[in-house]
């Protein structure tokens, strides 16, 4: 059973014995002038039973009033668009509150900047969801797994993987069609047309000669040419395994039937993959490099001694990750020019290793394939293995750069500085796009002294690295 509650435990059963009548509420009345008593006399709200000598409900408690700073009528004023938005301390708030039942104006005020705050946005808590910290992880995990130790030779293959995929993920979903100008140098200047999705399908096919040596699991497209064989489980080739073993294993089961050589394999994974969105292409190429990186990061020594077979040629591992990660630089530069979109070499460090291994290694035996071929002018002669023949001092100047001592007689004849015959001098990214086809040996500009003949031989060996 319910009845009508007194203000401040006065009635009839309060405990004080006093049975005075209820004093009228008065309300007040607003008029022109501001707020005015009136004599309108209204019965007090009901209210649920509370203890004597509590605060009734909307009212503060004396004590804590009391102990509230001060706070003028001004300050007051300037603090309702903040306490609109919860965003006062818990004072300023209990401040507020107190002067909006005394003052009316700043009471319509107050509920005008509430009324424009709840427009705004709904009210949230503003404390930190408890699962955020699990969301954000997932996230970062989600574009970049938890790092392992690298091995330092494929360093700068992860690190440009993870620049491509940076630019790929600004570009979004648009861009997948945009055409795309590939140059290389196939004894004279070549270039084609493709889209995006072409280019980086090209770099997961190409990519997939390195997985295929270290006996990962094809690509789909790969295993839609191939369909793994009985006995040989979910992964393929039994995680216990080595990677030499897995690898051997692998090719002497004969699995991925996609060319071995570069073009006519990504030929070959074009067909198979023409029909995929962008983003799977996207998602195809960046979970094989993940899975390249994290295998020889896991393998730590193991997987030194492993060779890659481009069918017309075979890089050692080392060698193999590092001419991936020139590839993907020259590419995703070939991507940012058609889009506009600014884009800089690698970091000085892993500059370095890229032309390291197209000068010392790569270079002499190009040189040298060009020599057997007929294609050279300059005169040669024959230098037994380890002893000193002629050279050629190669500075490539800026970040990244070096000097090198390039052998010209033989591959295998010692470069020396006593033997030199001609010295170039070149910008290290220049160097890298003559490399790469971007530019022709004619029209690069460069420094040189000594033997003319030589130097041409040399700059032509580099353009004829270059491929699609």
């Amino acid at each position: 059973m319910s009845g009508p509650a007194y203000r401040n435990g006065d009635g009839p059963h309060s405990g004080d014995g006093a049975n005075e009548p209820r004093v009228p509420y008065q309300r007040e009345q607003f008029g022109p002038h501001g707020p005015e008593r009136g004599s309108y006399e209204e019965p007090a709200p009901y209210e649920q039973h509370r203890p004597a000598g509590s605060p009734a409900a909307g009212e503060q408690d004396p004590e804590a009033q009391a102990q509230l700073p001060h706070y003028d009528h001004r300050t007051l004023k300037s603090l309702l668009g903040a306490w609109a938005l919860s965003a006062c301390s818990h004072d300023e708030s209990l401040a507020v509150e107190v002067h909006l039942t005394d003052c009316a104006t700043c009471a319509e005020e107050a509920l005008r900047l509430r009324d424009a705050v709840g427009l705004l946005h709904h009210e949230e808590s503003l404390d930190l969801d408890p699962l955020l910290r699990a969301r954000v992880l997932e996230g970062c995990l989600g574009r970049r797994p938890a790092r392992i130790p690298v091995p330092e030779w494929a360093g700068p293959y992860d690190a440009e993987a993870a620049r491509l995929d940076a630019l790929l993920r600004d570009l979004g979903d648009d861009y997948w069609k945009a055409p795309v100008e590939l140059k290389w140098h196939a004894g004279e200047p070549r270039s084609e047309r493709f889209t995006v999705a072409q280019v980086i399908g090209h770099l997961t096919a190409v990519d997939s000669l390195i997985a295929r040596s270290l006996g990962l699991p094809p690509d789909s497209g790969e295993a839609a040419a191939d369909p793994p064989r009985p006995g040989l489980g979910g992964l393929g080739l039994g995680l216990g395994m080595g990677i030499a073993s897995r690898a051997r294993l692998r090719r002497s089961r004969g699995l991925g039937d996609f060319p071995l050589e570069p073009v006519e394999r990504t030929t070959a994974h074009w067909a198979t993959h023409s029909m995929l969105p962008g983003s799977t292409v996207r998602s195809l190429w960046r979970d094989q490099s993940h899975n390249l990186v994290r295998t020889v990061s896991f393998a730590g020594s193991g997987a030194a001694g492993l060779d890659v077979d481009y069918g017309s040629f075979a890089l050692p591992l080392e060698d193999a990750f590092l001419d991936r990660a020139f590839e993907c630089w020259i590419h995703a530069n070939d991507i940012a020019d058609a889009v506009d979109y600014p884009y800089d070499p690698p970091a000085p460090r892993n500059l370095n290793r890229i032309i390291d291994m197209v000068a010392a290694r790569l270079l002499p035996e190009a040189l040298a394939d060009r020599r057997r071929a007929g294609l050279t002018t300059s005169p040669t002669r024959l230098v037994a293995a380890g002893a000193p023949g002629r050279s050629l001092l190669l500075e490539v100047e800026g970040k990244g750069g070096g000097r090198w001592y390039l052998p010209l007689d033989s591959p295998g004849a010692v470069a020396s500085p006593e033997e030199t015959v001609a010295h170039v001098a070149m910008d290290s990214v220049e160097f890298c796009q003559l490399a790469a086809g971007h530019i022709e040996p004619e029209r690069i500009a460069f420094g040189q002294s000594g033997d003319r003949d030589v130097i041409r031989d040399v700059l032509f060996a580099a353009a004829s690295l270059s491929r699609l």
